[in-house]
């Protein structure tokens, strides 16, 4: 009885866990993708504006997938 209570515990702590770094380290892909678009943008582009650039990652990045 007592092992599975320890083995009940265990599983609850991981999965709270999971949900912790999962939600910590999205955003930070996100950061990362939306810094390499407009480095991406910045190299392409005739004529850069980061502000516009960054608006412009931000928009394709975040926007919601269609399958």
């Amino acid at each position: 009885m007592k092992n599975k209570i320890l083995n009940l515990i265990y599983i609850l702590v991981g999965i709270i866990i999971i949900y912790f770094v999962r939600t910590n380290f999205s955003e930070y892909n996100i950061k990362k993708t939306v810094s390499a678009c407009i480095i991406t943008q910045q190299a392409t582009s005739e004529s850069f504006d980061p502000q516009k650039a960054k608006k412009f990652c931000e928009e394709k990045i975040r926007k919601p997938k269609k399958d």
